[in-house]
Protein backbone atom coordinates (compact mmCIF):
# COMPACT_ATOMS: atom_id res chain seq x y z
CA UNK A 1 0.00 0.00 0.00
CA UNK A 2 2.70 2.38 0.94
CA UNK A 3 4.87 1.87 -2.00
CA UNK A 4 1.48 2.54 -3.97
CA UNK A 5 0.83 5.55 -3.07
CA UNK A 6 4.63 6.93 -3.37
CA UNK A 7 4.11 6.10 -6.57
CA UNK A 8 1.31 8.22 -6.99
CA UNK A 9 2.73 10.78 -5.50
CA UNK A 10 6.57 11.14 -7.22
CA UNK A 11 4.05 11.13 -10.52
CA UNK A 12 2.20 13.86 -9.22
CA UNK A 13 5.23 15.95 -8.13
CA UNK A 14 6.31 15.22 -12.16
CA UNK A 15 3.41 15.95 -13.93
CA UNK A 16 3.23 19.67 -11.78
CA UNK A 17 6.85 20.19 -12.37
CA UNK A 18 7.14 18.39 -15.92
CA UNK A 19 4.00 18.90 -17.97
CA UNK A 20 2.78 22.16 -16.72
CA UNK A 21 4.46 25.56 -17.04
CA UNK A 22 6.27 26.98 -14.18
CA UNK A 23 5.06 29.94 -13.91
CA UNK A 24 1.87 27.86 -13.06
CA UNK A 25 2.15 26.91 -10.10
CA UNK A 26 2.51 28.70 -6.54
CA UNK A 27 5.23 27.07 -4.63
CA UNK A 28 6.24 27.73 -0.70
CA UNK A 29 8.85 26.13 0.96
CA UNK A 30 9.87 26.71 4.90
CA UNK A 31 10.67 25.23 8.21
CA UNK A 32 9.61 25.94 11.74
CA UNK A 33 11.95 25.58 14.82
CA UNK A 34 8.67 24.59 17.59
CA UNK A 35 9.43 23.60 21.36
CA UNK A 36 7.33 20.64 21.09
CA UNK A 37 5.73 18.48 18.92
CA UNK A 38 1.82 18.08 19.37
CA UNK A 39 -0.64 16.39 17.10
CA UNK A 40 -4.45 16.88 17.66
CA UNK A 41 -3.24 17.09 21.68
CA UNK A 42 -1.31 14.48 21.45
CA UNK A 43 2.39 15.10 22.63
CA UNK A 44 4.94 13.24 19.98
CA UNK A 45 7.74 14.64 21.27
CA UNK A 46 8.49 16.96 24.42
CA UNK A 47 11.39 18.46 23.03
CA UNK A 48 12.69 20.92 20.50
CA UNK A 49 11.54 20.15 16.59
CA UNK A 50 11.98 21.50 13.31
CA UNK A 51 9.48 21.02 11.04
CA UNK A 52 10.38 21.53 7.04
CA UNK A 53 7.54 21.76 4.32
CA UNK A 54 6.62 22.46 0.32
CA UNK A 55 3.72 23.46 -0.98
CA UNK A 56 3.05 23.39 -4.87
CA UNK A 57 -0.71 24.71 -5.58
CA UNK A 58 -1.33 24.17 -9.43
CA UNK A 59 -5.13 25.19 -10.54
CA UNK A 60 -6.36 24.33 -6.88
CA UNK A 61 -4.74 21.25 -6.48
CA UNK A 62 -2.05 21.34 -3.57
CA UNK A 63 0.81 18.61 -3.20
CA UNK A 64 2.25 19.03 0.43
CA UNK A 65 5.24 17.30 1.59
CA UNK A 66 5.91 17.93 5.63
CA UNK A 67 8.62 16.98 7.70
CA UNK A 68 9.68 16.64 11.69
CA UNK A 69 12.99 16.39 12.45
CA UNK A 70 13.62 15.39 16.55
CA UNK A 71 16.32 17.81 17.83
CA UNK A 72 15.88 16.67 21.66
CA UNK A 73 15.69 13.07 22.58
CA UNK A 74 12.03 11.59 23.47
CA UNK A 75 10.79 7.92 23.40
CA UNK A 76 14.71 7.04 22.06
CA UNK A 77 14.79 9.23 19.25
CA UNK A 78 17.25 12.04 18.54
CA UNK A 79 18.46 13.55 15.72
CA UNK A 80 16.64 12.00 13.33
CA UNK A 81 13.60 12.41 10.65
CA UNK A 82 10.62 10.48 12.81
CA UNK A 83 7.99 11.38 10.36
CA UNK A 84 7.61 12.72 7.01
CA UNK A 85 3.44 12.98 5.73
CA UNK A 86 2.39 13.67 2.29
CA UNK A 87 -0.64 15.52 1.44
CA UNK A 88 -2.34 15.83 -2.10
CA UNK A 89 -5.78 17.73 -1.97
CA UNK A 90 -8.18 19.73 -4.08
CA UNK A 91 -10.55 22.83 -3.33
CA UNK A 92 -13.71 22.98 -5.06
CA UNK A 93 -14.41 26.45 -7.18
CA UNK A 94 -17.24 27.34 -4.82
CA UNK A 95 -17.64 30.83 -3.93
CA UNK A 96 -19.55 30.82 -0.98
CA UNK A 97 -17.89 27.67 0.81
CA UNK A 98 -14.02 26.56 0.86
CA UNK A 99 -15.05 22.83 0.55
CA UNK A 100 -11.52 20.62 0.31
CA UNK A 101 -11.02 17.37 -0.42
CA UNK A 102 -7.89 15.21 -0.11
CA UNK A 103 -5.16 12.29 1.17
CA UNK A 104 -2.61 12.06 3.84
CA UNK A 105 0.00 9.61 3.97
CA UNK A 106 2.11 8.69 7.29
CA UNK A 107 5.50 8.09 7.03
CA UNK A 108 7.74 7.07 9.64
CA UNK A 109 11.21 6.41 8.09
CA UNK A 110 12.79 5.53 11.44
CA UNK A 111 10.49 2.46 12.16
CA UNK A 112 6.88 2.61 13.07
CA UNK A 113 3.93 1.58 10.99
CA UNK A 114 2.64 4.07 8.87
CA UNK A 115 -1.06 4.59 7.75
CA UNK A 116 -3.55 6.69 5.34
CA UNK A 117 -6.12 9.13 5.78
CA UNK A 118 -9.10 10.99 3.56
CA UNK A 119 -10.51 13.72 4.59
CA UNK A 120 -13.33 16.86 3.50
CA UNK A 121 -12.97 20.48 5.16
CA UNK A 122 -15.99 22.65 4.64
CA UNK A 123 -14.97 26.38 5.82
CA UNK A 124 -17.75 29.84 5.54
CA UNK A 125 -16.55 33.17 6.34
CA UNK A 126 -19.87 34.43 8.44
CA UNK A 127 -17.94 38.15 8.97
CA UNK A 128 -14.86 39.66 7.69
CA UNK A 129 -11.57 38.19 8.62
CA UNK A 130 -13.55 35.40 10.19
CA UNK A 131 -13.89 31.96 9.49
CA UNK A 132 -15.21 28.85 11.01
CA UNK A 133 -15.56 25.02 10.09
CA UNK A 134 -15.00 21.12 10.51
CA UNK A 135 -12.53 18.87 9.01
CA UNK A 136 -12.93 15.33 8.85
CA UNK A 137 -10.53 12.61 8.76
CA UNK A 138 -11.04 9.22 7.85
CA UNK A 139 -7.87 7.17 9.10
CA UNK A 140 -9.13 3.47 6.36
CA UNK A 141 -5.37 2.28 6.86
CA UNK A 142 -4.50 0.96 10.39
CA UNK A 143 -6.67 2.85 12.37
CA UNK A 144 -10.14 2.75 10.40
CA UNK A 145 -11.96 4.92 12.77
CA UNK A 146 -12.80 8.48 12.50
CA UNK A 147 -11.38 12.11 13.62
CA UNK A 148 -13.02 15.36 13.70
CA UNK A 149 -12.14 19.08 14.25
CA UNK A 150 -14.13 22.17 14.79
CA UNK A 151 -12.62 26.01 14.62
CA UNK A 152 -13.47 29.21 14.56
CA UNK A 153 -10.33 31.29 13.58
CA UNK A 154 -9.63 35.07 13.42
CA UNK A 155 -7.02 36.23 10.83
CA UNK A 156 -6.57 39.95 10.01
CA UNK A 157 -3.16 41.62 7.74
CA UNK A 158 -2.17 45.47 7.97
CA UNK A 159 -1.00 47.56 5.13
CA UNK A 160 2.75 46.89 6.74
CA UNK A 161 2.14 42.96 5.88
CA UNK A 162 2.03 42.25 9.45
CA UNK A 163 -0.50 39.24 10.01
CA UNK A 164 -2.22 38.84 12.97
CA UNK A 165 -4.33 35.31 13.68
CA UNK A 166 -6.29 33.58 16.83
CA UNK A 167 -8.07 30.39 16.54
CA UNK A 168 -9.73 27.80 19.08
CA UNK A 169 -10.35 24.05 18.41
CA UNK A 170 -12.00 21.25 19.19
CA UNK A 171 -11.38 17.74 18.28
CA UNK A 172 -13.52 14.79 18.83
CA UNK A 173 -12.75 11.06 18.04
CA UNK A 174 -14.17 7.62 17.31
CA UNK A 175 -13.39 4.96 19.81
CA UNK A 176 -10.68 2.98 17.63
CA UNK A 177 -8.89 5.91 17.01
CA UNK A 178 -8.11 7.07 20.84
CA UNK A 179 -7.20 3.23 21.21
CA UNK A 180 -4.81 2.70 18.60
CA UNK A 181 -2.92 6.20 19.91
CA UNK A 182 -3.51 5.99 23.75
CA UNK A 183 -5.11 2.89 24.28
CA UNK A 184 -8.20 3.79 25.86
CA UNK A 185 -11.53 2.50 24.54
CA UNK A 186 -14.03 5.83 25.01
CA UNK A 187 -14.85 8.02 21.81
CA UNK A 188 -15.84 11.28 22.68
CA UNK A 189 -14.13 14.91 22.66
CA UNK A 190 -10.37 14.45 22.90
CA UNK A 191 -8.90 17.79 22.83
CA UNK A 192 -9.41 21.93 22.67
CA UNK A 193 -6.29 24.25 21.60
CA UNK A 194 -6.11 27.44 21.87
CA UNK A 195 -3.65 29.34 19.85
CA UNK A 196 -2.20 33.22 18.31
CA UNK A 197 0.36 33.87 15.47
CA UNK A 198 2.09 36.38 13.88
CA UNK A 199 4.07 36.73 10.84
CA UNK A 200 5.57 39.93 8.70
CA UNK A 201 7.48 39.99 5.28
CA UNK A 202 10.91 40.49 5.78
CA UNK A 203 11.33 40.68 1.56
CA UNK A 204 8.85 40.56 -1.21
CA UNK A 205 9.16 36.81 -0.84
CA UNK A 206 10.01 35.58 1.87
CA UNK A 207 8.25 35.95 5.99
CA UNK A 208 8.45 35.62 8.93
CA UNK A 209 5.69 33.65 11.25
CA UNK A 210 5.70 32.71 14.85
CA UNK A 211 3.03 31.21 17.15
CA UNK A 212 2.23 29.75 20.59
CA UNK A 213 -0.42 27.53 21.61
CA UNK A 214 -2.38 25.79 24.30
CA UNK A 215 -3.82 21.90 24.24
CA UNK A 216 -5.96 20.01 27.00
CA UNK A 217 -7.87 17.48 26.83
CA UNK A 218 -11.34 17.11 27.14
CA UNK A 219 -12.02 14.05 28.50
CA UNK A 220 -9.00 11.97 30.77
CA UNK A 221 -11.06 8.66 29.49
CA UNK A 222 -10.56 9.99 26.05
CA UNK A 223 -7.34 11.75 26.25
CA UNK A 224 -5.46 11.06 29.11
CA UNK A 225 -3.08 14.04 30.38
CA UNK A 226 -0.30 14.43 27.88
CA UNK A 227 3.24 15.99 28.80
CA UNK A 228 3.01 19.00 27.28
CA UNK A 229 -0.05 22.01 27.30
CA UNK A 230 1.89 25.16 26.05
CA UNK A 231 3.84 24.86 23.37
CA UNK A 232 5.52 27.47 20.33
CA UNK A 233 7.66 28.20 17.60
CA UNK A 234 8.52 30.32 14.75
CA UNK A 235 9.90 30.18 11.19
CA UNK A 236 10.53 31.60 7.52
CA UNK A 237 8.43 30.46 4.47
CA UNK A 238 9.92 31.36 1.11
CA UNK A 239 7.26 31.83 -2.11
CA UNK A 240 8.59 31.43 -5.56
Amino acid sequence: MKSVWLIIFVFTAIAFGGVLPASSADVTAGADIVSAYVWRGMTVNDGTVVQPYMDVAVSGFVLNVWGNYDIEEYNDEEYEFSEIDLTLSYTLPIESVDITVGHIEYLFPNGGEGTSEIYLSAYVSPLDNFSMGIDAYYDYDEVDDYYLTVTLAYDVEFDSGLGLGASVSGGYAGGDFTESYTESPDEGFHEYTLSVSASYPVMETLRLSAFIAYTDTFDDDVLPDQDVDWFGGGGLSWSF
